[in-house]
């Protein structure tokens, strides 16, 4: 480096004789931390309103949580809500692979069937369901009534509009794949199946298990709907305690903090499935 060019370098910083010395001190962010103190006053006060308000009733609360009749009704919500999810989450796949394919006449079915079901509310669906027998009073040379029974509207109902959602969480798990990975595997001669289940699953589970998830949680609330059709889900089951009783809003925190503990449940399971799917990307969960 030339003599100029040293002339007009800029001087080192003068570095204080005690510098070892100086105490570091952190930025006092003042208004987070008073916001936070506002927030835990506010969780406190609603606490202590809601464990201390009387009409609450939390010993009527404690004397039906595990009554048989609510135990029964939870357990047919947990059943519902698995046989549901299967059977939705199988035919959407079959949908996501038509609106994927190359036939226009499967993409367009498949479109028209997620355009439809995801328009009609799901009450709307299960009512026409439920009476279905005034349009087709015999289906296979046998009765409506007696083929379409409550829980069975319930389950085609729910089935039907799961299965137009989870066609689009698949449909969009497998288009997050790139491109590039399948064809290096079709280079590389693997078959057709070992391409999708070694190769095109295990990444796009990434992206489904997290709506999946969601789906599934909404699913198990959403089962509370066919209470209006007759089936003694949870709900059902103590709405006819407190129709005998008239103790309502007790009754009502029992279904709350069953579907609360239930809902905790699978959110720790779907914590622990994206957790095993996640295992080698660089994302964070």
């Amino acid at each position: 480096m030339s003599s100029d060019a040293l002339a007009k370098a800029p001087a080192a910083p003068d570095i204080p004789e005690h510098a070892d010395t100086l105490r570091i001190v952190p930025h006092r962010r003042l208004g987070q931390w008073a916001a936070a103190v506002a927030v835990l006053v506010l969780l406190g006060v609603a606490v202590n309103s809601v464990l201390r308000n009387e009409a609450f009733q939390w010993d009527v609360v404690a004397d039906y949580f595990t009554s048989a009749s609510v135990l029964r009704g939870l357990w047919l919500t947990l059943w519902l809500t698995a046989v549901v999810m299967a059977l939705g989450f199988a035919l959407g796949a079959l949908l996501a692979a038509a609106r994927l394919s190359a036939n226009p006449v499967l993409r367009s079915v498949s479109w028209g069937y997620v355009w439809l079901f995801r328009s009609i509310p799901i009450l709307v669906q299960l009512l026409l369901w439920f009476n279905i027998g005034a349009l087709y009073p015999q289906l296979f040379g046998v009765r409506t009534v007696n083929l379409l029974t409550p829980i069975a509207v319930a389950i085609v109902g729910l089935t039907l509009h799961e299965a137009a959602y989870a066609a689009e969480v698949v449909r969009g798990g497998i288009l997050s794949i790139d491109r590039g990975q399948i064809e290096a595997a079709q280079a590389l001669g693997l078959s057709r199946w070992r391409r999708w289940w070694r190769i095109v699953l295990p990444q796009a589970m990434r992206s489904i298990v997290p709506p999946a998830g969601n789906m599934l949680i909404g699913t198990l609330k959403g089962t509370s709907i066919v209470s209006v059709i007759a089936v003694q889900d949870l709900l059902f089951s103590v709405q006819l305690v407190y129709h005998r009783t008239y103790q309502v809003i007790p009754l009502l925190m029992v279904a709350t903090v069953w579907y609360t503990i239930v809902t905790s449940v699978l959110s720790v399971g779907q914590y622990h499935v994206e957790k095993y799917y996640a295992r080698g990307a660089e994302r964070t969960r």
